[in-house]
């Protein structure tokens, strides 16, 4: 676990304004500025937050689970479980770090860097996961 846990932070930490910091719970927390975007736990439990309409369409989408402990917040949890689950932790991060980078007080954080239509194209978002995305982010998911 802790080389998939090594994998994962070296990937974030590598997108525009990201750290990793020791998280008070255990496990590692990653932040752009000073927002958390999601944690890892040493067990590979991933919690990460969004509101509540990007949580429930990711959960009815099967793509992540209520959180552990706080199941009717906009957080959820994934759990790594084989090399396959590595990727969809780091999807879920990048969705997270996506959603909060477009938000106006985080765009110092990220800078021109990136183009985000771009990036939540890259992700491959269902068109309704698009949507609620588009109308919680203000970015546009161009459709082909």
């Amino acid at each position: 676990m802790r080389e998939r846990i090594e994998h994962i932070k070296q990937t974030v930490t590598s997108w525009p304004g990201m750290s990793a910091n020791p998280h008070r719970f255990g496990g590692l927390e990653f932040n752009l500025g000073k927002v958390e975007i999601g944690h890892i736990h040493a067990n590979g439990m991933v919690d990460i937050p969004f509101n509540t309409k990007i949580r429930t369409q990711l959960l009815d989408e099967k793509r992540a689970e209520p959180h552990h402990l706080l199941p009717e917040t906009g957080w959820i949890t994934f759990y790594i479980r084989s090399e396959a689950d590595v990727e969809q932790a780091l999807w879920l991060f990048r969705l997270s770090y996506l959603f909060y980078a477009s938000r106006p007080g985080n765009r110092a954080a990220v800078g021109d860097q990136l183009d985000m239509t771009a990036e939540i194209q890259a992700l491959g978002l269902s068109d309704t996961l698009s949507g609620v995305f588009a109308n919680v982010s203000g970015v546009q998911h161009e459709t082909e």
